[in-house]
């Protein structure tokens, strides 16, 4: 994309990915939201922290130490905060999938919440979505997962327990990872230029 994919705009004024997708997951029922950010450049850098200081205080930022290691050891940092006494599961949600929802996140906590399945995820015509929810029994399971596979070797080996939720929404199923993919989405090119909120 040329830029942060958690400060694209998207079609309302002054929204990004970013907080476009806090939003929708406090809206959805999360009482805790892990913001997993990588460093960037001074000036994304501080776009970025724009965005969390106008986000509630429940949305907490914390750094990936090494995002080279790939996308799960963004989940691994992620779970290192969340996994305290208490929490029972996590819900992970990607950045590039910023139009699921507020419906498609209840409907998959509930989901959760009534069958307790080590694994929860939307589907839609055979195909799986995001984002998905995580029982604390696989969390060691992603712990020690291969970075060459990520958490998809999770997901596979605990298929046969997983809860898959019939969900009508586009945007759980969509992932924005081109400027094409954006212009899909959102019925118009990507914005040339800076970040958002950035000046």
């Amino acid at each position: 994309m040329g830029r942060p994919k958690a400060l694209l705009p998207t079609d309302l004024a002054g929204e990004t990915f970013l907080s476009r997708l806090a939003a929708t997951l406090l809206a959805g029922g999360l009482d805790d939201v892990v913001l997993v950010l990588a460093d960037a450049p001074a000036a994304e850098r501080e776009a970025l922290e724009q965005v969390v200081a106008g986000l509630p205080a429940c949305v907490r930022p914390v750094l990936n130490p090494d995002p080279s290691r790939g996308q799960l050891s963004s989940l691994q940092t992620g779970l290192a905060v969340v996994d305290r006494p208490g929490v029972s599961a996590m819900l992970v949600a990607l950045i590039d999938v910023p139009r699921v929802s507020q419906g498609t996140v209840r409907a998959l906590l509930a989901a959760y919440r009534e069958t307790r399945a080590p694994i929860v995820r939307p589907v839609r015509g055979g195909r799986h979505g995001h984002p998905v929810i995580f029982d604390r029994a696989l969390f060691d399971a992603l712990r020690h997962a291969d970075p060459a596979v990520g958490a998809r070797g999770v997901v596979r080996a605990h298929a046969g327990q997983a809860i898959d939720v019939a969900i009508d929404d586009d945007g759980a199923f969509q992932d924005i990872d081109t400027p094409a993919d954006y212009e899909r989405a959102f019925g118009r090119a990507l914005p040339c230029g800076g970040v958002a909120g950035s000046s």
